[in-house]
């Protein structure tokens, strides 16, 4: 039986400039399991990127809730929210934002050192193994290809072991070959490993292999059941 691991209920974002209000989110009922691998897909400015913020607990909703695993996470601290972000959340970008003067073994135990895990230099060179770099651990992000850096960014977002992986646009600056290689890694680890994941994509055709495919238009998001 499938257990919940992500909830929003009515969960709206607005912004105001120069007197207008801008509506991003309206209203957002969403559910994710434990396990789930799911793809959001959208046109730009559509809300994609804002919801995922607020999913990666990055940003703040105006109204509604969330809930990790039942729990609500208005009630949390400060403290709570950024603890809970280091250790239980990981994040990939469409740009890898890998520390240039740090390996490929570096940039991941940097991250495991920041949530106050220690170095963790098995576990990284473990990952770095899984994504298919075994032989790139000692190699700087300029002398690694672009689809082998964004390698290196799921390993890192995996580091911590997180709850959840939110990938937003992870191939867009990536040519098809490299592209299609990255989603087929997220399929991968998805099935071995039963992480989680919430991608965005513009990727129609890439999106429609995860497991589950939601639709964001203008601020509404809804689960596409035509498959």
């Amino acid at each position: 039986m499938s257990e919940l691991l992500l909830e929003t209920r009515g969960v709206s974002r607005f912004f105001e400039d120069t007197g207008e209000k801008l509506e991003v989110l309206k209203s957002v009922d969403f559910t994710m399991d434990k396990g789930d691998l799911l793809s959001i897909t959208g046109n730009s400015g559509s809300g994609k990127s804002t919801f995922l913020n607020i999913l990666g607990l990055l940003d703040h909703a105006n109204s509604g809730e969330i809930f990790f695993n039942g729990e609500n996470v208005a009630l949390w601290d400060a403290a709570r929210v950024n603890t809970f972000r280091q250790r239980d959340i990981g994040f990939v970008f469409q740009f890898h934002h890998l520390l240039p003067e740090f390996t490929a073994l570096e940039n991941l135990t940097l991250v495991s050192e920041i949530a106050g895990r220690g170095e963790s230099k098995d576990r990284a060179e473990e990952l770095l193994t899984k994504v298919g770099l075994a032989d790139r651990l000692k190699h700087l992000p300029n002398e690694l290809s672009g689809g082998e850096r964004q390698r290196v960014a799921v390993a890192r977002a995996l580091m911590n072991s997180p709850a959840l992986v939110l990938a937003d646009e992870p191939s867009g600056n990536l040519d098809e070959k490299n592209s299609s290689a990255l989603h087929d890694l997220f399929l991968q680890l998805n099935a071995e490993l039963g992480q989680s994941f919430v991608v965005v994509t513009h990727d129609l055709s890439l999106a429609k292999l995860a497991k589950n495919h939601w639709m964001m238009e203008s601020g509404v998001l809804h689960k596409d059941i035509s498959a």
